[in-house]
């Protein structure tokens, strides 16, 4: 039990200097340092997080992960608990059972998770379908852009990879201690959205997506907003209301072409043009994403051998 190694691995200052995406001017890379003064007072403020309270809680989630005859995590690392900590407000009982959910979903779901590394996924990336937006919000929070709509062809990429994409990315994301303080936006940009999109949504999808949102991944989701919806979307977004919990569904905010109305909860530093913001650059180089995304590639195998050692 509890494998030796760190939830996003450690790179040489020299190695790190290499692990961003230029983007016309701006620059994009996952961060492994730990947050300044001004987000560590945010962490005590919203999460609880002091030295003694981080230090009791690590402690009493380590003594369940031992005792867990079952789960194989590395337990001793406190990268890997703290990831899990900080959404859950630093109760140990709930990061061990979001723990839990986490990599049961694995084994209940090996077709999104099995093997699951990003240079494997690169057709999505090479899609432009998802974007990481260089600059965070104006409240320190990750932004990912989705556009499943005209960008999204069914035939040339199915919507079990956009899933696995998303999944990558905000496992990324979720090992940058800012982002576990801060937080992630999601947007949904569904502009073109056509019925030949819609028969791709199932029940069995949705439940999926959401059960993983909800209950498994360890990030604080502060909101997803809908844009560019057509009118076809109420069709999609019927399949997975019913499943959605009253935290989540009090999070999701339908926008139109409203940019206003976005801009109230995602400030104009954070967007590009398109999206009435301030940031100007050439469209994202997905391709590019896969490529930083890839460097990590070990860490992504290495932590698939976490998690369950027989099927729960």
């Amino acid at each position: 039990m509890g494998v030796a190694n760190r939830w996003f691995p450690e790179f040489s200052p020299d190695e790190a200097e290499n692990l961003f995406v230029q983007i016309g001017d701006y620059v994009l890379r996952f961060e492994s340092e730990d947050f300044g003064a001004e987000y560590e007072e945010r962490a005590r403020l919203e999460l609880r997080e002091t030295p003694e309270v981080k230090k009791e809680a690590c402690e009493k989630l380590r003594a369940l992960l031992k005792a867990d005859e079952e789960l194989d995590v590395p337990y001793d690392e406190e990268n890997f608990l703290l990831t899990f900590l900080r959404p859950t407000h630093f109760y140990p009982e709930s990061a061990y059972e979001r723990m839990q959910n986490f990599f049961r979903f694995k084994v209940k779901y090996p077709k999104y998770c099995a093997g699951l590394i990003p240079s494997r996924e690169r057709n999505v990336c090479e899609q432009n379908i998802l974007t990481v937006f260089p600059n965070r919000d104006h409240l320190g929070r990750r932004v990912l852009l989705i556009e499943a709509g005209k960008k999204w062809k069914p035939k040339q990429c199915s919507l079990d990879e956009i899933f696995k994409g998303v999944m990558l990315v905000l496992e990324a994301a979720i090992s940058e201690p800012r982002t576990q303080v801060c937080g992630v936006q999601v947007i949904l940009d569904m502009e073109g959205l056509a019925l030949t999109h819609v028969w791709q949504f199932t029940p069995g999808f949705a439940k999926a997506v959401v059960e993983w949102v909800q209950d498994c991944i360890p990030v604080r989701l502060k909101g997803v907003h809908i844009i560019n919806q057509p009118y076809v979307f109420n069709m999609v977004f019927a399949i997975f209301k019913p499943l959605l919990n009253a935290k989540l569904r009090n999070r999701i905010y339908f926008h139109g072409t409203d940019r206003q109305s976005l801009l109230k909860h995602v400030d104009a530093k954070c967007l590009t043009k398109t999206y009435g913001g301030d940031v100007d650059i050439p469209e994202f180089p997905g391709a590019k994403l896969c490529d930083l995304l890839s460097n990590y590639d070990a860490h992504y195998e290495m932590r698939n051998q976490n998690g369950y050692t027989k099927k729960t």
